[in-house]
C-alpha cells in the first residue's frame, strides 16, 4: 500500500511537472525554434541518462545498438511533434492527444506483435477516436493542422512502447535513458545550429527550464512506477489534464469548449480501458 500511495504521489508530481514544461515551452517558443527547444530537451536527457547509469553503477555499453538509436530516432521525432502540438493548440486539447498513444498500441499491436485483439479492445479504440474528432470540435474532413500534429505525436508515440519493449528483454532503464539522450543530442544539433535563433538571458533560462523539467518528469514517471503496481496507478497519469485546464486558463486565459471537454472524457475513459489490457501484456508506457 505504501508502495502505491508514493506512486500516486509521484505521478501526480510528474503530472504537474509536465504541465510545466509545456507552459515553459509555450512562453520560451514565442522566440525560440522548435529545434532549439528540443535541443535543450535533449541535453536534458543525456545529462539525465548519464547520471542515472552512474549512480546505478551500470554500464553505457549495449547489446542492441540499431534499436536504440532507432528508439532515439523515434524519440526525437515524437518531441518535434509533440512540442508542435503544444504551441498550436490550447493546453487542454493538446494534453488530451497525448493519451490517445494507446489507441495507436492496439491498432500496432495485432501485426507488430501478433496479438489477437477482442472485439471490446477494438471497440474501445474506435469510440477513442470518435473521442479525438469531438475533441477538436471539427468533422474529420476539417480537423485543424495542430490536432493533426497531436495525432502524428501520440501514433509515433505508439512505436516507442513497441521499441521499448523490445529493448527492456536485454537493456537495463539507465541505458536505454542515456541513448535516448545520445541519439535525441546529436540528432537534432546539426537542425538547431542551421536555424538557431537570438536568444535573450530570459529565453536561455525558460528553454534550460523546460530541459531539466521535462526531463525530471521522466525521472518522475520511472520511478512511480517502480514503487507501485501498475494497475493501482493506472488512473493518477489523468490527472494531468486537471493541471493543463488549470494552467491553460491561469496563464494563457483558456477556457476549454463543451467539445474538449466530451471528447476529454471520452478518450481518458477508452485509454484507461486499453492501458490496463496493455499493462497484463507488459507493454510499458512510452517515457517519450
Amino acid at each position: 500500500v505504501n508502495g502505491n500511495l508514493k506512486g500516486a504521489l509521484l505521478l501526480m508530481l510528474a503530472g504537474a511537472v509536465f504541465t510545466g514544461e509545456v507552459m515553459l515551452v509555450r512562453l520560451a517558443g514565442e522566440t525560440a525554434a522548435t529545434a532549439q527547444i528540443v535541443f535543450f530537451r535533449a541535453l536534458a536527457q543525456l545529462l539525465l541518462g548519464t547520471a542515472m547509469v552512474v549512480a546505478s553503477r551500470g554500464t553505457f555499453a549495449t547489446r542492441r545498438p540499431f534499436l536504440q538509436v532507432t528508439r532515439g530516432l523515434t524519440s526525437l521525432g515524437v518531441w518535434y511533434l509533440y512540442y508542435v502540438s503544444f504551441l498550436l493548440l490550447d493546453l487542454a486539447l493538446a494534453s488530451t492527444l497525448t493519451f490517445s498513444t494507446s489507441l495507436f498500441v492496439t491498432l500496432l499491436a495485432a501485426p507488430v506483435l501478433g496479438e489477437r485483439i477482442g472485439a471490446t479492445r477494438w471497440a474501445a479504440t474506435l469510440i477513442g477516436f470518435a473521442g479525438v474528432v469531438i475533441a477538436s470540435g471539427a468533422s474529420p474532413a476539417a480537423i485543424e493542422p495542430g490536432v493533426l500534429v497531436g495525432i502524428a505525436s501520440a501514433a509515433l508515440a505508439a512505436v516507442l512502447v513497441l521499441l521499448n519493449r523490445i529493448l527492456v528483454r536485454t537493456e537495463k532503464t539507465p541505458t536505454i535513458m542515456f541513448y535516448i539522450g545520445v541519439v535525441t543530442t546529436l540528432g537534432t544539433l546539426p537542425v538547431a545550429w542551421a536555424n538557431w535563433q537570438p536568444l535573450s538571458g530570459e529565453v536561455f533560462a525558460l528553454l534550460t527550464c523546460a530541459g531539466l523539467v521535462g526531463a525530471s518528469g521522466m525521472w518522475l514517471t520511472i520511478e512511480a512506477y517502480r514503487a507501485g503496481e501498475v494497475s493501482a496507478l493506472a488512473p493518477f497519469p489523468y490527472l494531468r489534464l486537471v493541471f493543463a485546464v488549470a494552467a491553460g486558463y491561469a496563464v494563457f486565459a483558456e477556457v476549454p469548449g463543451v467539445n474538449t471537454l466530451a471528447g476529454m472524457a471520452v478518450i481518458v475513459a477508452t485509454t484507461i480501458h486499453i492501458a490496463r489490457s496493455e499493462r497484463r501484456r507488459g507493454l510499458a508506457a512510452p517515457h517519450r
